[in-house]
């Protein structure tokens, strides 16, 4: 696991991103290469253009390997957008005895559930357990080792548009690359800001990608709740563009350097000067007018949030509240206006909860933290529970020899002692 070098690939609405990393010797990940470039196919998180997706990802992936050093031929990469949908769907089996559920009963009926009846033109990207009944008793979340006939649980299960998967793999197929795991960008945020004791009190991690804001809601340390809400930082770039006419590229350097999601926070004398277009005079902005319209479009994403937050169920259980990352969750105040709208405590999550020292530490902002866990999923499965499974199954391959071992050589003895018995007989015999 040490040597082994794992790539993320975000296919992002503003940026493509591939970061390259490695397990130091305390089990923490270490980035040793990172490229980045800028994202003009893809819309919303859907690939609206091959080509200029595919040279993004190749100008990506070509720093990466500068920087790293490494040859890139596979890698990790997320799938986002308003197509993917999550449901909760409930499956059983019947086993043949009551002895003990063993790991291979649990994946027959957990790959059970990727043949179900879904939408045509879906495919299932994720199937995820939540709580076990084993013999009509509920409520068990490790069902390996206890004894039962009947085996039943929900399933968390996400789906995404085939032709949004298709275009995915067409593009970094023509970028000569495969892809080892296509993981919802949620899910690969949350192994990068969340950490486990969050995951187990109750929590909502929002990622405020360019395109889309992402919700991924945890209880008990199980996932919940997925959704995608089809706005993000690009929208309000839009709103500033056209409310203050200016350029894009100025609305967006506005948003970024000025922007405030508190309007009552900023100063109404703070005045901005910015460059008039061809012989014109500069335009001059009230940075209390840019933050009305940035509160404004804020506000709706917030109160969609909340709306996900609600329908999942688990509002009243979110004991550690909201972890805010993505590009998004930078600006001024925005922890402040989640809380006031939510009533839920908030936090900015930056992906260095499992990152070690590195030579590269711009990889620590909240933009970086769905190509982050995009790595941190290839090293470790998205359901804690897998990785106890595979320890388990580790565990007793080894144990396997040494029974083996044990049985010779309690054979061998009993072997020894009867020839033993058989000389002292034929010793008696002889004195006869």
């Amino acid at each position: 696991m040490k040597d082994k070098i794992v790539v993320g690939l975000d296919i992002g609405t503003t940026k493509i991103c591939a970061v390259v990393g490695r397990k130091n010797e305390y089990g923490k990940l270490e980035v040793i290469g990172m490229g980045k470039a800028v994202s003009d196919g893809v819309i919303r998180g859907i690939v609206t253009n091959i080509d200029k997706t595919v040279n993004a990802i190749e100008k990506a992936i070509a720093e990466a390997c500068e920087q790293s050093d490494t040859e890139i031929g596979v890698v990790n990469v997320g799938i986002a957008g308003q197509h993917i949908r999550s449901a909760i769907h409930h499956g059983s089996i019947t086993r043949d005895s009551d002895d003990e559920i063993t790991v291979e009963d649990v994946n027959k009926l957990t790959n059970d559930m990727y043949r179900i009846v879904i939408p045509p033109g879906s495919e299932i990207i994720h199937v995820m357990p939540q709580d076990y009944i084993i013999d009509y008793e509920d409520g068990i979340k490790d069902p390996v080792g206890m004894s039962g006939v009947k085996m039943e649980a929900d399933f968390h299960i996400i789906t995404a548009q085939t032709n949004a998967i298709n275009n995915i793999n067409k593009c970094v197929r023509k970028a000569d690359l495969e892809i080892e795991n296509l993981i919802l960008e949620p899910l690969a945020s949350s192994l990068a800001v969340l950490s486990d004791e969050e995951k187990e009190a109750g929590v909502c991690l929002v990622d405020i990608g360019g395109g889309t804001t992402d919700i991924a809601v945890f209880y008990d340390n199980i996932i919940r709740h997925t959704a995608v809400i089809p706005f993000g930082g690009n929208i309000i770039t839009q709103d500033i563009k056209q409310g203050c006419m200016v350029m894009e590229h100025q609305a967006e350097l506005l948003k970024t350097k000025f922007g405030r999601a508190i309007s009552e926070e900023a100063n109404p004398n703070e005045i901005i000067s910015i460059p008039g277009l061809r012989n014109r005079p500069p335009k001059e902005i009230s940075v209390k007018n840019l933050a009305n319209i940035i509160e404004a479009r804020m506000e709706e994403i917030i109160e969609m949030v909340h709306t996900e937050i609600i329908t999942s169920g688990y509002n009243k259980k979110l004991a550690a509240g909201i972890v805010l990352t993505g590009g998004g969750s930078q600006l001024t105040n925005l922890k402040q206006l989640f809380e006031y709208m939510t009533g839920l405590d908030t936090r900015i999550g930056y992906p260095n909860e499992h990152l070690g020292k590195g030579k590269i530490e711009s990889v620590k902002s909240p933009m970086y933290a769905t190509t982050i866990g995009l790595v941190l999923s290839g090293f470790r499965a998205l359901d804690m529970r897998e990785d106890q499974y595979m320890e388990r199954a580790a565990k007793l391959t080894k144990e396997k020899p040494n029974r083996i071992r044990q049985g010779a050589s309690i054979f061998q003895s009993i072997l020894d002692k009867t020839k033993g018995l058989l000389i002292d007989d034929i010793d008696d015999e002889k004195d006869y």
